[in-house]
């Protein structure tokens, strides 16, 4: 009983140190976006703010034009996601349950895809955009984001679709339903858990994408988050607290995204381990 009760301690002990240690730099950026610049280089850098500046909040907003970047940021997030869990879905199902000539092959073209790094893309499409002339839009971020997120969008999706028994399309089959109606009606329903990682993964890779938003958005109102949080570092001097609360700003749709999704993450790694 003592050793049992030891061996928890140092577990609880072990896991609240790594609590802090993780948690730390979030509350660290949350102070920092309440100080001047006079206290961060004044010495008081990690220490709680000696003046709450809650107005830095209300200059990286109005003035810092986060709420343009941050707008055009959860635009372009909403559509890839979109995109991604829709064509992925489809093509998992296509590949996992219809039989048709290069089935496998067609899994194997995509999979290639995660050998292959965005920036590669980055000249080719560019050239593209500028004949086009779809530079400074939505679309032209929208698009390479959901076909860099397919491949592993896809691959979740088949290794999870072959694991739903087959006699649930059967029978609904036989009851008349189309493929159509198989696929929207039964198969999505069961693909909650994979929709929350999918979503998350592309999410978190979108919101924080920076290479291709820095050059194929150019105007400053179409400028996202991750671009615009960079412009607003001064040539000669800088306001380094409304920066903070930019960063503070982007980082909550991330933390909201994991909280509400992180049940069905769960359950989906799960039902991989089971079905493994």
């Amino acid at each position: 009983m003592k050793k049992r009760t030891l061996t928890n301690t140092l577990t609880y002990a072990f896991l609240l140190i790594f609590t802090v240690i993780q948690v730390y730099p979030l509350f660290w950026l949350f102070t920092f976006s309440l100080k001047n610049n006079d206290e961060i280089f004044g010495g008081n850098v990690a220490g709680l703010p000696a003046h709450w500046l809650w107005g830095n909040y209300g200059k990286a907003w109005v003035d810092g034009n986060v709420g343009r970047y941050f707008i055009n940021t959860l635009v372009v997030t909403l559509l890839t996601i979109g995109g991604t869990v829709v064509f992925a879905a489809m093509a998992g199902y296509a590949i996992s349950r219809m039989k048709w000539k290069f089935q496998r092959t067609a899994l194997t073209i995509f999979l290639l895809g995660l050998m292959i790094p965005i920036h590669a893309a980055l000249l080719p499409l560019f050239v593209a955009y500028v004949k086009i002339k779809i530079l400074n839009t939505y679309i032209c971020l929208v698009i390479p984001y959901i076909a860099f997120a397919l491949p592993l969008a896809i691959y979740i999706y088949v290794g999870f679709t072959e694991g739903i028994p087959k006699e649930m399309e059967e029978s609904a089959f036989l009851d008349g339903c189309n493929i159509y109606r198989c696929f929207f009606r039964i198969i999505l329903p069961l693909l909650k858990p994979v929709f929350a990682t999918v979503t998350i993964l592309t999410f978190i890779n979108t919101w924080n994408e920076f290479m291709l938003a820095s050059i194929f958005m150019t105007k400053s109102e179409m400028k996202t988050l991750t671009v615009g949080i960079q412009e607003m570092v001064g040539q000669f001097t800088t306001s380094w607290g409304p920066i903070g609360a930019a960063l503070v700003m982007a980082s909550i749709p991330t933390l909201f995204m994991y909280i509400v999704m992180s049940k069905e993450v769960q359950k989906s790694f799960i039902t991989g381990a089971v079905k493994g």
